[in-house]
């Protein structure tokens, strides 16, 4: 079993996340399922290999999309990366799991287990200003059914983003029109998040 497997990741019950209103895509109301979903006497931390395939429980995952100006952060999942079901695929969303190891004084667990996710994946050489711009649940796959997402969007003063992480390949930044055209190739959240960048 591998390392990431054995890690204990940051959960809530599915049934919280059905009772705050369950939706399927995207949505906006931020205000609305944060608060709820990250609800500390609901949140737990979990055997990564146990929840991967338990629908009763959904693990929270930040999905940080950069931006600079009309051009968005890509890159291709290579071999080494962490979740089987997504290789070879595309992405924009940087991030993973909240690991139990996240834990601190001064900020939650979440908001630290994102920024620790986005170092050790890539290296942002230039400020930003971020906004959490919605969520995103797809039940209709089986990474879906056990995964939350929380997309954040992080708008550059520069496009200096350098990959840190192997299993990163082939990224770079590029045209949202561009990107839009070649949507299929692209995993489900992607799909999601560039349809909903397109729309603004």
């Amino acid at each position: 079993m591998s390392d990431k497997l054995q890690e204990r990741v940051l959960v809530t019950p599915t049934a919280v996340f059905h009772a705050a209103g369950l939706f399927q895509g995207f949505s906006e109301r931020v205000d609305h399922y944060l608060p709820r979903l990250l609800e500390p006497a609901a949140l737990s931390y979990r055997p990564r290999a146990e929840v991967e395939t338990d629908p009763s429980f959904k693990q929270i995952v930040p999905y940080v999309v950069l931006r600079w100006r009309d051009q968005v952060f890509y890159y291709t999942r290579g071999k080494a990366g962490g979740e089987a079901r997504l290789r070879a695929l595309r992405s924009i969303g940087v991030g993973g799991h909240i690991a139990e190891e996240d834990s601190n004084l001064f900020e939650g667990p979440y908001r630290t287990g994102m920024l620790r996710e986005v170092e050790e994946e890539v290296r942002i050489d230039t400020a930003y200003r971020e906004h959490c711009i919605g969520l995103i649940n797809d039940d209709s796959t089986p990474v879906g059914q056990v995964h939350l997402g929380v997309v954040h969007l992080f708008d550059l003063d520069e496009p200096k983003v350098t990959r840190r992480e192997q299993a990163l390949t082939r990224a770079g930044f590029a045209p949202l029109a561009e990107l839009l055209q070649q949507r299929d190739e692209f995993e489900t959240w992607s799909q999601i998040v560039l349809d909903v960048l397109a729309a603004k």
